[in-house]
């Protein structure tokens, strides 16, 4: 068979594009570029000594004019003012502030709780102080032993 022959008729092969290498030239090229970024961000810190602050106590100014409002777990309040602490119930808390606002020029209160008290008694409190309109209003995070 003289005509007979395993390529197509006119003799070329047709090209054909591989994809597989091409995707994984991509990859390989894509992790090389992500290295390179990386390796060029080199993270200095300097080493900062903030400062420590200290809460200031009553003892430290007895002239202080603050009021301090400790709640309880039993639903009390211990209401401090010039270094005097007196236990009383919630429900005081309103009309001694009104006498309190009267008093002094720029009343100032802090809110804060023993281990055990509810957050809803604090909120209470920091409405009944609110509606005295007392705008300056500190909330202690850190805990006291009850009645200090």
């Amino acid at each position: 068979m003289a005509g007979s022959s395993s390529q197509p008729s006119g003799g070329k092969k047709k090209a054909r594009i591989e994809i597989i290498p091409l995707i994984d030239v991509i990859f390989f090229l894509l992790a090389t570029f992500v290295l390179f970024i990386l390796s060029l961000e080199k993270i200095q810190s300097l080493p900062v000594d903030l400062p420590v602050s200290t809460p200031p106590s009553a003892q430290e100014n007895p002239d202080d004019e603050t009021v301090t409002l400790q709640l309880s777990d039993q639903g009390t309040c211990y209401w401090t003012y010039r270094n005097v602490t007196e236990l009383i119930d919630v429900s005081e808390v309103k009309p001694r502030l009104d006498n309190y606002i009267t008093r002094v020029a720029d009343p100032r209160v802090l809110i804060t709780t023993d281990d055990k008290s509810k957050f809803g008694a604090a909120v209470r409190v920091l409405d009944e102080v609110r509606k005295a309109n007392i705008s300056k209003v500190s909330v202690e995070t850190r805990v006291r032993p009850t009645g200090r």
